[in-house]
């Protein structure tokens, strides 16, 4: 498992990511830029969607939406202006809580859960350098779902650090803590193709 390819030893910024070509598929993590043009496989792609279902169908009528990739994730340090912003990701799916945060680029600010699903291109960035990020931003779940094992691990954010990941496997259901009754039945998302 390696890293997703990078653009040039340079910083970009969200203005940069702007002016790249659109049917190129790009994050910028504090300024370095990793190429996320490989399609993902399909299983990934099955887990994707079965696991937007389910917090879609669940979130209609109510306050937080879900959104999946791709969808612009824009992680300001400070109050910077949107265009000198240097991170900007692309996870496989989000959930945001404050609409103030969404507008017609994406996201700008912290979502509330961010879910990536492993591949062989990006699981060393996701399991590393995405962790990190999203622990120093706050963002308050993180969970990863890794296609070969069938296994999920959950950081939730404690006194501004991840502890120990809750673990769950194919057969576990996860009591989504954010919601008062909404479970995730593992068994439909790591259904066998």
């Amino acid at each position: 498992m390696g890293f997703a390819a990078r653009k040039k030893e340079e910083k970009f910024t969200y203005g940069d990511y702007l002016t790249w070509p659109y049917e190129e598929r790009w994050e910028l993590i504090d300024g370095v830029a990793y190429d996320m043009s490989t399609a993902p496989l399909r299983r990934h792609q099955k887990i994707v969607g079965e696991l937007f279902a389910q917090f879609h169908n669940y979130l209609k009528d109510k306050p937080c939406e879900v959104y999946v990739a791709p969808f612009d994730v824009r992680l300001p340090e400070f109050d910077e202006a949107d265009e000198e912003i240097e991170t900007v990701v692309q996870p496989d799916i989000v959930v945001v809580c404050d609409r103030a945060k969404l507008d017609d680029k994406g996201c700008k600010g912290v979502p509330d859960i961010v879910i990536e699903i492993l591949s062989l291109w990006t699981a060393k960035k996701d399991l590393v350098v995405k962790y990190h990020l999203y622990e120093r931003h706050k963002v308050k779940q993180y969970w990863i779902f890794d296609p070969a094992t069938e296994e999920v691990s959950i950081f939730k954010l404690k006194n501004d650090k991840y502890g120990e990941p809750e673990e769950y496997n194919k057969n576990d259901r996860i009591k989504v803590d954010m919601f008062a009754d909404f479970e995730i039945d593992l068994r439909m998302i790591f259904v066998a193709i």
